[in-house]
């Protein structure tokens, strides 16, 4: 849902770096659900202001993930893996509960789903930090046994990036990652073959608000970050996503309200985009049949009232 709800709660955080004491805590709740407040109204297709469409014969028009996936809280952030049998999904309650709350309502956070038969099976909440830490992380990239994810927490200022490995059924070993603070890396994503790193940023030398840009892994280090030009706009462009061939890049457009574009690689260069769902669809992942999941924020009168997760089917190869 960023920017989206998520990169509006780590914004909000950077300013509480070790002074998280200061905060008030209240017990957490026995399970996600439990969370929502009782006087939410689940959103639906048919209610919905600004359904989401696809804009090309490729795909057939999305439609949202059912429970236990989507819930009457917020979904963002989805990230699946090529097979399609694993899930991962950043919850938050509420749109309208301030980050200050979320940091200790104990739900709060990442979770994953398996695909199992029938649908999906419950989600599980996925614990980055020491328990007696305050820290509120999304942005989950998962590569292999490996996930990326942003950070902010006790420790140090302003929002980072972490790595985590999955050793034993559980997420652990978490630690900086190895990006150059001076490149300002937004949210990314490496290709399957770990030698480019797409992410969005604000830093200088870009077209106007978020720009995509591509680093080179050079003898295990990051090299200097290259604006994507083909893909950048005026507008804001980022969350970028690269399919397991490495021959479509997805991302999100802000024109207005999100969109998502995708560009292809023609003889190894990346040609023009073009638009494939809106309004209001975010933050693509796809497997490796090209089904693609995204973001969907329900908003009416201009508020924010939920967001859910949707899908939508290649029907086209």
């Amino acid at each position: 849902m960023r920017p989206f709800l998520l990169t509006l709660c780590l914004l909000f955080l950077t300013s509480l770096a070790c002074g998280s004491s200061a905060l008030t805590t209240e017990p957490a709740p026995a399970d996600r659900s439990s969370a929502v407040p009782t006087d939410r109204v689940k959103q639906s297709p048919e209610s919905d202001v600004y359904p989401p469409k696809s804009t090309t014969s490729e795909y057939a028009n999305p439609v949202p993930l059912p429970y236990p996936v989507n819930s009457a809280g917020a979904e963002d952030s989805a990230f699946v893996m090529p097979d399609g049998n694993t899930l991962y999904v950043w919850f938050t309650p509420s749109p309208q509960i301030p980050p200050e709350k979320q940091l200790f309502d104990g739900v709060t956070g990442i979770y994953v789903f398996h695909k199992q038969a029938g649908g999906w099976s419950e989600p599980e909440r996925i614990t980055l930090q020491d328990p007696d830490k305050v820290a509120l992380n999304g942005c989950e990239f998962v590569r292999g046994d490996r996930m990326w994810f942003c950070t902010a927490r006790e420790g140090f200022t302003g929002m980072r990036w972490y790595i985590a490995e999955f050793e034993d059924g559980e997420w652990r070993n978490w630690k900086p990652a190895d990006f150059n603070l001076e490149y300002e890396v937004g949210e990314l994503h490496i290709t399957a073959d770990g030698r480019e790193l797409y992410f969005h940023s604000l830093r200088p030398g870009g077209k106007g608000e978020y720009d995509i840009w591509v680093s080179q892994n050079i003898g295990g280090e990051w090299g200097e970050p290259v604006n994507l030009e083909i893909v950048n706009s005026s507008y804001g462009d980022g969350w970028p996503f690269i399919t397991e061939n490495g021959l479509e890049l997805w991302f999100t457009r802000i024109v207005g309200a999100p969109e998502l574009w995708r560009s292809k690689r023609v003889d190894g260069e990346w040609t023009q985009p073009e638009k494939m769902f809106a309004p209001f669809a975010g933050e693509a992942s796809l497997d490796n049949e090209g089904n693609v999941y995204f973001t969907h924020h329900f908003y009416k009168d201009n508020v924010m009232l939920e967001a859910d997760i949707y899908t939508a089917q290649r029907i086209v190869p």
